[in-house]
């Protein structure tokens, strides 16, 4: 669970994720508040960034730390709130009946409290990735994850920042692993986002054009 300046609200998050999992990994992502003594305090084993290194590198080192730990799977939440505990039964269910590597969240199924822009961005990054990965995705941007480690750390990820969802995903594809979708609530405070609208959707289209085969 990446987090930035989240006191206040991880503490019950983590409350409502321990309700099904006996461990919680916290990535305290460089906080200037009480992020990582609540999370303490909650129950999670807290990693403390002295520096905010962004969510794709808090990520990283929590995969890294869950690998060293012996999981063979993880499952990645946001820390802000957004993503429901009580949706965690349905990734575990959906990965003992198939062999994929990677399950998502679909938020998109009914995303009626998502606020429109945010539906209508989501959309049209999810196109833009499903034209390049050659198949329909269904909710490209969800940080709700279940992951194989194996398969994960065996990928190059660089990505620092948001962009990780979409470079996560692109690489499974392409290394010819198994996606799953698993339709999710929609939980969404625009206050409670560390997304900043302009500056990352702008690192997101930076992004995207790197990825373009050259002509």
């Amino acid at each position: 669970m990446p987090c930035f300046n989240e006191a206040g609200r991880i503490a019950p998050l983590i409350a409502g994720v321990r309700r099904h999992l006996s461990r919680v990994i916290v990535v305290d992502d460089g906080s200037g508040d009480a992020t990582a003594e609540e999370a303490a305090q909650a129950g999670a084993e807290v990693i403390r960034r002295t520096t905010n290194g962004g969510k794709g590198t808090a990520l990283r080192t929590g995969w890294t730390h869950a690998r060293q730990a012996g999981f063979t799977w993880v499952l990645c939440m946001d820390g802000d709130g957004q993503h429901a505990p009580s949706d965690i039964p349905k990734f575990f269910e959906r990965a003992e009946n198939n062999t994929a590597a990677l399950l998502v969240g679909d938020r998109m199924g009914d995303c009626a409290a998502m606020p429109w822009l945010r539906q209508q961005a989501n959309r049209w990054m999810t196109r833009q990735l499903s034209a390049m990965a050659g198949v329909r995705l269904a909710d490209s941007q969800c940080g709700f994850r279940l992951a194989r480690l194996d398969a994960l750390l065996g990928l190059k990820l660089s990505s620092r920042r948001f962009e990780i969802e979409s470079e996560m995903l692109l690489a499974f594809l392409a290394a010819g692993l198994r996606v799953e979708f698993v339709p999710i609530q929609v939980i969404y405070e625009s206050a409670r986002s560390n997304i900043c609208p302009f500056l990352d959707t702008w690192r997101w289209l930076r992004w995207l054009a790197e990825q373009q085969p050259a002509r």
